[in-house]
């Protein structure tokens, strides 16, 4: 009996192996082209990124899913535009967060370098300056400009800054896209004409609100502490005031939602109007 099973083993062992080999040796591989380095390289580079993305999700992923402008190109039936190439070039190897964190170096160019041409005419005090000042005789010294300038910064650092920090769901939820193909100028201007009148009419009843007397004893007041305003002045504001106007600004863009850079070009523009009309 166990004669037997042993031939019984080997017989089986055998057909297996003369199967394997008949396979082998009339099976034909179908035509595969080879891929290129540089996908392969992007497909390894996708790869450990969405691994990595997979096993944190706090990881973002990469914004632009092309390995290479020909790829990108070949996604949108057409050849990038110059622009489109620049945005590839800078932005397809950065997060969706990575570039939403530029509002705070936006910001804090615009806070800081925007009002110097203000701050100069008003130490100058040229002659064709204070016939238009709407406090000619109020004036502030470069101390007392120096110190709004110090106070906002303060401000920026404790409460501006981590509030984009933290605030990238909210871009995610209403649609803020990053990726190809660019918005048009006719798309930008119609947008950002949306967000400045929504912004304007929603800022002005919660400006209202604000100079009641609940609101300026508790928040508005330390926005006046400057009776005579300065560029410097115009983010110089109660923490929960600051928290409270970005209401209108996040409004336009959250029913108009567009492209990151449009939002970018957007949060400048608005703190540059608020700087001038906050010039005196």
């Amino acid at each position: 009996m166990h004669f037997e099973n042993s031939r019984k083993y080997l017989w089986q062992q055998t057909s297996i192996q003369r199967s394997i080999h008949h396979v082998r040796k009339n099976h034909t591989p179908l035509p595969c082209p080879l891929p290129s380095l540089t996908s392969i390289s992007h497909h390894s580079t996708l790869t450990e990124k969405q691994s990595s993305a997979a096993a944190n999700p706090r990881v973002p992923v990469t914004m632009l899913p092309y390995g290479s402008i020909p790829e990108a190109a070949a996604a949108l039936g057409r050849n990038l535009t110059s622009a489109e190439t620049l945005w590839f070039n800078y932005s397809a190897s950065k997060s969706d967060y990575f570039l939403y964190c530029h509002n705070i170096l936006f910001l804090f160019l615009v806070f800081s370098l925007v009002p110097l041409p203000l701050v100069f005419l008003e130490l100058k005090r040229f002659s064709f300056v204070a016939s238009h000042k709407i406090q000619p005789k109020v004036r502030l010294s470069l101390a007392e400009t120096f110190k709004c300038y110090k106070d906002v910064m303060r401000m920026f650092f404790l409460v501006v800054g981590p509030l984009q920090l933290i605030s990238y769901p909210s871009i995610q939820m209403i649609g803020i896209r990053t990726g190809l193909q660019l918005p048009s100028w006719r798309e930008i201007l119609s947008q950002l004409l949306v967000y400045f009148l929504v912004e304007d009419y929603t800022n002005y009843w919660i400006h209202r609100f604000l100079h009641n007397d609940w609101g300026y004893e508790k928040i508005h007041r330390v926005h006046h502490e400057y009776h005579a305003p300065i560029g410097f002045a115009a983010p110089y504001a109660h923490w929960a005031e600051i928290l409270i106007l970005g209401i209108p600004s996040f409004l336009g863009p959250a029913m108009v939602p567009g492209h990151i850079i449009t939002f970018w070009l957007w949060i400048a523009l608005r703190q540059i109007e608020a700087i001038d009309t906050h010039s005196g």
